[in-house]
């Protein structure tokens, strides 16, 4: 069997990497660093370390009922999303991502936006 996203990374150690990365790229930006003046990073990045590692096949779930609970009400708009997923995606690119279609699910997060707070994907 194919190794998974998550260990050809590396696991844990380099998807925190990435995590953190992606979101000292987040903080800089100025459509989405409105979402994070009052959060806690380090704890946001460790939660989002284990987020990115199950969207990469590593341990852990979570529900759609999780997702939508801690996004709603943030306003988030299509723009927002769109460039939360290209700033993921570039991160992994400079992390050496050059199975970009293979990963896609993670490289532009995969989950609905109606999950996030976004409208619901047009058919």
């Amino acid at each position: 069997m194919a190794p998974t996203m998550f260990e050809r990374y590396g696991g844990f150690v380099i998807v925190r990497k990435i995590v953190s990365e992606f979101y000292d790229r987040v903080l800089v930006s100025d459509r989405l660093q409105r979402f994070f003046v009052d959060t806690d990073m380090r704890l946001l990045i460790d939660h989002q370390t284990k987020f990115i590692a199950s969207l990469m096949g590593g341990p852990a779930a979570y529900t759609d009922d999780v997702l939508r609970r801690v996004h709603q009400g943030l306003g988030i708009t299509p723009d927002d999303f769109a460039e939360t997923a290209a700033l993921l995606r570039e991160t992994l690119e400079d992390f050496g991502d050059t199975d970009y279609e293979e990963d896609a699910p993670v490289a532009a997060p995969h989950l609905p936006k109606a999950q996030v707070g976004g409208p619901e994907p047009q058919a």
